[in-house]
């Protein structure tokens, strides 16, 4: 009975392993095997963009894709976001991917084959729609993370496949994005331990993976500056006040902010006025100008002391020309922020799929994700994915005409999500 024992527990070690390298190896073959299907959705949704709130047949797409997985799936969460819920072999904790769905009030300039044509309405005005920030490729990568995990969930626990709607903030007026996400309870039933999101990145070379713990993007307010001065004839400025000087001593001030009061040797910080409303008729001197801007920071106590600055300022600048000024702040987005303990354990995932040389510690960077209230209520892990070609010198930015991907780095990002569900649902 010993000698028997003794050669059966070699078998049935062989036996073990020779499993577990027989499923690793039908993993990677039918993780490569749906690249082809992966750029042919990127290619549907780049071709049909929908702007924020309004991604019917997106989440359409989307829901029926999850459905034929055999997952639970809920659609209409934050109006147009779909959810699936795919279980593993075995209970254990709940970890989430995110992918956002909408596209942007741009009209495409590329000459593609699914270059999108499509025209709408945004603030009232009729504009070309584009996913000229790369959401279409997220969307079409973690379609193609559910399939392959549908077909090998032989992990512990379950992965929670979030499809959001309204990155790029909703309409005027109207609620969206990860904030109603989690107000509608997203993050429950079941409760989410762990979340992930990536960001494809025109200017990151294919193959590499870029990232960095704590606060990697920022905190982002919208601000709208009311002038109120005194309308009289072009000809006698003398006899008025003019609201678009004001518009434009305040402006200067502001950046007195960043330049002389912001301590930029800690973090970086930003405000921009990005439009600017006023008068009608070229020997008129206005009553109104409006002033809409942002500001980003990445800084807990910067982002006080320069909000309070600007709150000072901004009426005190339109009184010292005789003018009057108003100033609104809302927040976009809270600071992108990596738990530190989650990066440290999961950075050898990203580094088993795409090789140590090619994942890359990076400085924060001033754009903002709402991503961001997420990581406010669970740990997460948000990271950029390389859409750059290889041999090009210069990329088009996010949210341009000319924003372009190369479909050869969608592959990695299918690769990454699936490495790190498997490793974080069988620690």
């Amino acid at each position: 009975m010993r000698q028997g024992l003794k050669i059966y527990i070699p078998l049935l070690i062989l036996f073990t392993l020779s499993a577990h390298v027989f499923s690793q190896t039908s993993l990677n073959n039918d993780i490569d095997n749906i690249e082809s299907k992966v750029i042919e959705w990127r290619r549907y949704f780049h071709e049909h963009p929908e702007l924020s709130n309004r991604e019917f047949n997106t989440s359409k797409k989307i829901a029926e894709h999850l459905t034929s997985l055999g997952m639970e799936v809920t659609t209409g969460i934050a109006k147009t976001g779909v959810v699936g819920i795919l279980k593993g072999k075995k209970p254990g904790k709940v970890i989430a991917l995110r992918a956002d769905i909408d596209a942007l009030p741009v009209t495409e300039r590329n000459d593609l084959p699914f270059k999108s044509v499509v025209k709408d309405t945004f603030l009232g005005k009729e504009t070309g729609v584009m996913h000229a920030c790369g959401h279409d490729t997220h969307i079409a990568i973690m379609m193609g993370v559910a399939e392959i995990l549908s077909k090998h969930n032989d992990f512990a626990g379950t992965v929670k496949f979030i499809f959001q709607p309204a990155e790029e903030g909703p309409p005027p007026g109207e609620e969206g994005g990860a904030k109603l996400m989690i107000k509608e309870g997203v993050l429950e039933s079941p409760k989410v331990d762990a979340i992930f999101g990536l960001h494809i990145n025109s200017e990151t070379p294919v193959g590499t993976i870029r990232y960095k713990p704590g606060g990697i993007m920022a905190a982002v307010e919208r601000f709208v500056i009311n002038v109120k001065g005194k309308q009289t004839h072009g000809s006698a400025p003398w006899s008025g006040v003019d609201p678009i000087l004001i518009s434009a001593k305040i402006i200067d001030g502001l950046q007195t902010i960043i330049s002389r009061e912001a301590r930029l040797v800690d973090e970086a910080a930003v405000i921009t006025v990005g439009k600017i409303t006023s008068g009608v008729r070229f020997n008129i001197i206005p009553e109104t100008a409006e002033l809409i801007g942002t500001v980003r920071t990445l800084d807990p106590d910067m982002r006080t002391l320069i909000l309070k600055r600007m709150k000072e300022m901004v009426p005190t600048i339109a009184k010292a020309y005789g003018g009057e000024a108003t100033i609104e702040i809302e927040n976009f987005t809270a600071v992108t922020y990596n738990d530190e303990k989650l990066v440290d354990k999961m950075l050898p995932s990203l580094e088993k799929v795409a090789g140590k040389e090619h994942v890359e510690l990076v400085k924060a960077t001033t754009g903002g994700e709402d991503f961001s209230f997420f990581q406010e209520k669970v740990p997460g892990f948000y990271f950029f994915l390389g859409g750059k070609p290889l041999n090009a010198t210069e990329a088009a930015p996010h949210h341009t005409p000319d924003f372009y991907i190369d479909e050869s780095g969608l592959l990695l990002g299918v690769k990454a999500f699936t490495q790190i569900v498997n490793d974080y649902l069988t620690e």
